[in-house]
């Protein structure tokens, strides 16, 4: 039997090490299908119920591995289905190629049916590497680069095969002219700044007496560093939403997220130090970072095309976080007065009393700060959590407290709804002996969680450790437009557009042969995660929570809260509630345990 250009492409798959490929079928790659049919379905292809779906998949895959992700899509709208999460991996800068088919080439041009132009389509989203397969002589250099690509630019890589082309007969490139042969594998090396560049970030930071650190998704693997650095340095680490498992909270001087979503401890860090050093992190929020008077600032960054946004650098240094590090701390200084770092760890340990006070507040019926924060104190040692955008994050952020070898990870950048529950199969597929807990809004479970649900039922079985948890936080309300409305615009809620339908998430849970629980009050809370933990099969905990408890930012002062009292004024629903919690919510961050669930402690 002759070898087909789609045997040839899962073929080269096979030699790149890429084990599942995340898609969903369509007549535009029959061809591949077939293919997979022949090989035994190696590498395994992983159906998902929306190409979208399989998009987020290889995003949570390739964040939670560390590798490069491949997703597949047929023709026309498989291909537009693919865009968004595809967009989620060029943004937080994850490594995913896409391939996707085409009308037969006899077909292009003539508004055949499906017929969509995809080099144009993907020019942005794949805009360094995107090509088109019209002859079996391109493969294998068009994937082989495709791959590397993806690999060596973390980004997203675009490979389009007709359908026709497909079936054709596979014939390698010849030693010719206009012939371009390949070769395996994506090298590794080091980049390191020049000598004097380390200088003169050792000096600005040994001249500061308040140093902070804001860290991100590219320290990750250079913890060890971190910590002697800021140990060194006397410094407060901040991190990055997506730096979140880059360091634990665990540390005292770890002030934890940074950001509309972040702490009050990560905000006075940025608020009052002298000097500031970014490893690993293009957070985007100028705001949030020191006045550009009031700090000398030093970046480390891997990609010289990341380096010197967001704040006036300095000195911008160009490497490897770990490397980059090492080099840099034999020049640093051990700084004698650690009262800056007694501020820092300080207002830190007061931030996470205020949380737990929050978290006790009172609500009706449970309130979404309790909900998460009951799981901090739970969560095994070696867990995956994903959270999808929305209210959801904010508790990600605030309440769960990363330690030991925990990842986690969200949709950054992008910040589109409905990651969480593709994250998290992704990850199971990553890493299928590590438990997975997805916190969900149940708007994005709404829009995107619940068919995922079905995805979780075909493939559990396969998995080492059967856990996977999707917490769904069910207040029938978009909840954090809902607040974005009301603390910014003053405007009050608009019913048609926020409030959703009801749904019974467990119930449909439990159809599909999964565990789920409607969970109602406070008190069913703590042991309801913990049957959840202890399943032998994936489980859905339906969480009633109350939508009147607001994401207040780190930053709030009482003309927001104002804000929000004016809605009522105009007539907000929830307006009662909404002050209510509002109010209490303040309190919390002024006098820890006053207005508690117990009242005091």
């Amino acid at each position: 039997m002759s070898v087909k250009v789609s045997d040839h492409i899962l073929e080269r798959l096979r030699a790149w090490g890429v084990e599942y490929v995340f898609g969903y079928p369509g007549d535009g790659i029959n061809g591949l299908l077939s293919a997979w049919g022949r090989a035994d379905n190696h590498p395994v292809f992983v159906q998902a119920r929306h190409e979208e779906m399989a998009a987020f998949e290889a995003v949570g895959y390739a964040k939670f591995s560390g590798r490069t992700a491949v997703c597949a899509a047929t023709s026309g709208p498989g291909a537009i289905h693919l865009l968004n999460g595809l967009y989620d991996a060029k943004l937080d800068h994850v490594p995913v190629v896409a391939l996707v088919g085409q009308t037969n080439r006899s077909a292009m041009g003539g508004s055949y049916q499906q017929e969509v132009d995809l080099l144009s389509l993907f020019k942005d989203v794949a805009a360094e590497y995107c090509q088109m397969v019209t002859v079996p002589e391109q493969l294998p250099n068009v994937l082989d680069r495709a791959i590397r690509t993806a690999t060596a630019r973390r980004t997203v890589t675009a490979v389009i095969v007709p359908a026709d082309v497909q079936e054709l007969d596979y014939s390698p490139p010849e030693h010719a002219f206009k012939m371009v042969p390949s070769s395996l594998g994506s090298p590794r090396w080091q980049v390191l700044p020049e000598a004097e560049d380390l200088k003169r970030a050792a000096e600005v930071l040994n001249s500061g007496q308040k140093v902070a650190m804001l860290i991100g998704q590219g320290a990750r693997q250079a913890r060890p560093q971190v910590e002697q650095v800021a140990e060194l340095l006397g410094a407060g680490v901040a991190k990055a939403l997506l730096g979140k498992d880059a360091l634990p909270d665990t540390l005292p001087y770890v002030t934890g997220a940074i950001g509309l979503l972040g702490t009050r401890p990560s905000y006075e860090l940025m608020r009052d130090c002298d000097t500031l050093l970014t490893v690993g992190s293009s957070f985007p929020y100028t705001q949030f970072l020191p006045e550009f008077d009031q700090a000398r600032a030093v970046q480390i960054d891997l990609d010289p095309f990341m380096v010197g946004l967001r704040y006036p650098y300095e000195v911008n240094l160009v490497g490897d976080a770990a490397r980059t590090l090492d080099a840099l701390l034999p020049l640093l200084e051990r700084k004698e007065d650690r009262s800056w770092r007694e501020t820092v760890t300080g207002n830190t340990e007061r931030w996470w009393e205020v949380m737990r006070g929050r978290a006790e507040v009172e609500a009706e019926p449970i309130n979404p700060e309790w909900a998460v924060h009951c799981l901090d104190g739970l969560l095994p040692e070696d867990a995956m959590v994903t959270a999808d955008s929305g209210s959801a994050a904010n508790w990600y952020a605030r309440h769960l407290r990363f330690r030991g070898t925990m990842r986690g990870s969200l949709s950054g950048t992008l910040a589109t709804m409905g990651p969480g529950v593709p994250y998290a199969i992704g990850a199971k597929f990553a890493h299928p002996g590590r438990p997975v807990i997805a916190l969900v809004g149940d708007g994005a479970m709404q829009m995107n969680g619940l068919a995922e649900l079905i995805t979780i039922a075909k493939y559990w079985r396969e998995w080492e450790d059967p856990r996977l948890i999707v917490a769904v936080l069910d207040n029938r309300d978009l909840n954090q437009v809902t607040w974005e409305m009301r603390a910014m615009e003053g405007a009050p809620s608009f019913l048609p557009s926020q409030e959703l339908p009801p749904v019974d998430y467990a119930g449909f849970a439990t159809s599909l042969g999964l565990g789920a629980e409607d969970v109602t009050e406070r008190g069913q809370v703590p042991e309801s995660w913990e049957r959840a933990l202890a399943a032998d099969r994936p489980y859905l905990l339906q969480l009633h929570t109350d939508p009147a408890v607001p994401p207040i930012p780190p930053h709030a002062t009482w003309d927001q809260i104002k804000a929000a009292a004016a809605s009522v004024l105009h007539g907000d629903p929830d307006r009662a509630g909404m002050v209510r919690q509002g109010l209490k919510a303040k309190v919390q961050e002024l006098v820890p345990g006053l207005g508690s669930h117990h009242g005091r402690r």
